[in-house]
């Protein structure tokens, strides 16, 4: 299936049973909830997946599940976060066979990589797929920025068509537009920038709160292709306190509460990883529920 590479793409969280396995009927669930909602892709495997945590075998299983689940109606997404080169190159081969539409990729892990070396890396991967690939640019939490110099030597690889900007510099958004025109689209992977990032000419949003509030999510979205900013200034200013739960170094386990409260999702994480406590538990409930008793009435935003 094509990759427009716009529109709202949830970053899902990976359902866990109570027993530390997949919990694939809830995981059904909410991805139902997403397409329900209208979302435009599903992205697995990110930093709200919980990559790192789980195995080669799961990952398969939740490609599969979702190509499943979605059933041809938008495209399905795998994060590559790999070491080496040789183990992302087998990632994109592994997406590919399991029905896997694109793919989203990280620089090297753990490794901090020059600009040659993570330039190589990406174009190793990419000439060894037909998937195209977002590049994830988030040098704030991953240590190495993908920068525009870095970017005109990856275009040289058709299948490159993407970005995740995630640097936290809006302005990035117009150096990038400056230089590329349309070749790079663009998708915000900060919550609390989507907004002023759509403003600024980004197709789309790497959502991580949609996972919990998926209409409120994509009728922003919609508002603004639409023109109608008014209207999308006024959900996302409801929204912006629960926005900010992703950006903190417990976003798996904000946001995977907030789902627990909207009712798409569960609250088991794993290990190292574990559900919140005491007052901090307390603050995060306290802007879910907020959030939940405040929530906005939504226009028809899947008919404008």
């Amino acid at each position: 299936m094509q990759v427009n590479w716009k529109g709202v793409m949830p970053a899902v969280t990976t359902k866990f049973t109570a027993s530390d396995e997949l919990d694939l009927h809830m995981f059904e669930v909410n991805i139902n909830a997403q397409l329900d909602a209208g979302v435009h892709g599903i992205i697995l495997g990110g930093t709200l997946g919980e990559a790192s945590t789980l195995s080669d075998d799961e990952k398969r299983t939740l490609v599969r599940e979702a190509v499943r689940i979605v059933d041809g109606r938008v495209p399905v997404i795998i994060n590559i976060a790999e070491q080496t080169t040789k183990a992302a190159i087998d990632a994109a081969r592994k997406a590919q066979e399991d029905g896997a539409s694109g793919l989203m990729m990280l620089p090297p892990m753990r490794y901090k990589a020059d600009d040659h070396e993570t330039v190589v890396y990406y174009k190793a991967v990419a000439n060894s797929t037909e998937l195209p690939i977002m590049v994830y640019n988030n040098p704030v939490d991953y240590g190495i920025e993908i920068t525009l110099d870095m970017f005109e030597e990856l275009i040289e690889c058709p299948n490159i068509e993407a970005v995740k900007e995630s640097t936290r510099d809006l302005s990035n958004i117009t150096r990038l537009k400056n230089r590329f025109g349309d070749r790079i689209k663009i998708l915000s992977g900060v919550d609390t920038l989507a907004l002023e990032s759509l403003f600024m000419g980004a197709e789309g949003w790497v959502a991580g709160l949609v996972c919990a509030f998926p209409a409120e999510t994509v009728a922003i979205y919609e508002l603004v292709q639409s023109g109608k900013h008014t209207e999308a200034l006024k959900i996302y200013r409801w929204f912006l306190p629960l926005l900010e739960l992703d950006i903190n170094t417990k976003l798996v386990q904000n946001i995977k509460l907030a789902e627990v409260k909207t009712g798409i999702g569960t609250e088991n994480v794993r290990a190292p990883r574990l559900p919140l406590i005491g007052k901090e538990r307390e603050k995060v409930l306290d802007i879910i529920e907020k959030g939940i008793q405040t929530r906005p009435i939504l226009p028809n935003y899947k008919q404008l």
